[in-house]
C-alpha cells in the first residue's frame, strides 16, 4: 500500500492563507482530481471545511478530536492511526493536508508528490520541511503551458 502526501504549494512553502487555497490554477486541479480519484483521502477538519463540498469520487477521513456528521461518503477519525486503519486494504491512500497533518504524514509516508509554483505566495499555512535523508526525487514533470507554470516533483522514501 502506498501512501502518499500530495500538495501544491509556493516556492516559499505556503500552501494556504486564510482556510483557503491563494491561488487558482486549473491544471493543476486537474492534476490533483486524476491522481487521486478513486482513492481514499486523508484530511484535517480544518482541510474538509475549506471545500465547497466532498470532492466525488473519492472517500474522505477527517481527523479531528471531536466527531460531527460531514456527509456522505465522509468518515472521522481521532488519529493519524486510525484514518489509514478506515481506509482498509487499498492500493493508495492520500494525505491532503493542512500542514500538521503532513508533519504527521512524514512518519509514514512512502511517496510524497508536490506540486510547486515558480513564485512565492504570502500565505499563513506551509508544507513542512523535509530531508533528503527521508525522501529522495523519483521523478519530475514541468508544467510551462499551464495558466500558471508550475513543477510537479514525487519523493519516495529513503528506506
Amino acid at each position: 500500500m502506498q501512501i502518499i502526501l500530495i500538495a501544491a504549494m509556493a516556492k516559499n512553502r505556503t500552501i494556504g492563507k486564510n482556510g483557503k487555497m491563494p491561488w487558482h490554477i486549473p491544471e493543476e486541479l486537474k492534476f490533483f482530481k486524476k491522481t487521486t480519484m478513486g482513492f481514499p483521502m486523508i484530511m484535517g477538519r480544518k482541510t474538509f471545511d475549506s471545500l465547497p463540498a466532498p470532492l466525488p469520487g473519492r472517500r474522505h477521513i477527517v481527523l479531528s478530536r471531536t466527531r460531527r456528521q460531514h456527509g456522505e461518503n465522509v468518515d472521522n477519525a481521532e488519529s493519524l492511526g486510525e484514518a489509514v486503519r478506515l481506509c482498509g486494504n487499498v492500493e493508495k491512500i492520500f494525505i491532503i493536508g493542512g500542514a500538521e497533518i503532513f508533519a504527521q504524514g512524514f512518519e509514514v509516508a512512502t511517496h510524497i508528490i508536490l506540486t510547486i509554483l515558480k513564485r512565492d505566495v504570502d500565505g499563513d499555512v506551509f508544507f513542512p520541511e523535509f530531508t533528503d535523508s527521508q525522501f529522495r526525487e523519483i521523478s519530475r514533470e514541468e508544467h510551462p503551458d499551464a495558466s500558471e507554470p508550475f513543477t510537479t516533483i514525487t519523493y519516495a522514501r529513503v528506506s
